[in-house]
């Protein structure tokens, strides 16, 4: 990293399938001297089969999210093929919504405007293809656009809202 790098802490919420996204993400931006600090879960093999199989409840799974979401200044959403389909993306974005977070999507390549989560369309602040300047000036507030997949702008579905921490 380099000395005079950006850093932001972010909880970046994503399908678990997108663990690698995750890390293309953040090596994306750090090319570019912005070094994120992310709060999000990725479970251990272990952690993830007793998730799957039920062992850990929802409450405590809500309460582990509130946590690091609060920790962060900006939610970060990785949007995939099947992220719409997971219920705690939609959750973790409801959640950012009422702690007041700033709500980025960024869409993973080869992914369709149609793979948004529900919660994202009503609370995005921004919705960005994969380009390091507009993902890092999404993240900052510096600009609030709203695009498909190909980076092409569309209209946004509500007003944006900036939240600075």
């Amino acid at each position: 990293m380099k000395a005079n790098a950006t850093r932001r802490h972010v909880f970046i919420s994503h399908h678990h399938a997108d663990d690698a996204g995750v890390d293309r993400l953040t090596g994306l931006v750090k090319r570019q001297g912005y070094d994120i600090r992310n709060s999000s879960i990725r479970a251990k093999p272990a952690n993830r089969r007793r998730l799957e199989r039920g062992e850990v409840g929802d409450e405590t799974i809500r309460r582990l999210l509130r946590m690091k979401i609060s920790w962060a200044s900006t939610v970060v959403v990785l949007i995939g093929k099947r992220t719409h389909e997971r219920r705690w993306v939609n959750w973790e974005i409801e959640q950012a919504n009422k702690q007041g977070k700033r709500i980025v999507g960024v869409y993973v390549r080869g992914s369709s405007d149609a793979d948004k989560p529900d919660a994202l369309e009503r609370y995005a602040s921004a919705v960005v293809g994969w380009d390091s300047k507009r993902v890092i000036a999404a993240i900052e507030g510096t600009a609030n656009p709203f695009e498909l997949p190909d980076g092409t702008p569309r209209p946004p579905v509500h007003s944006a809202r900036s939240v600075t921490c």
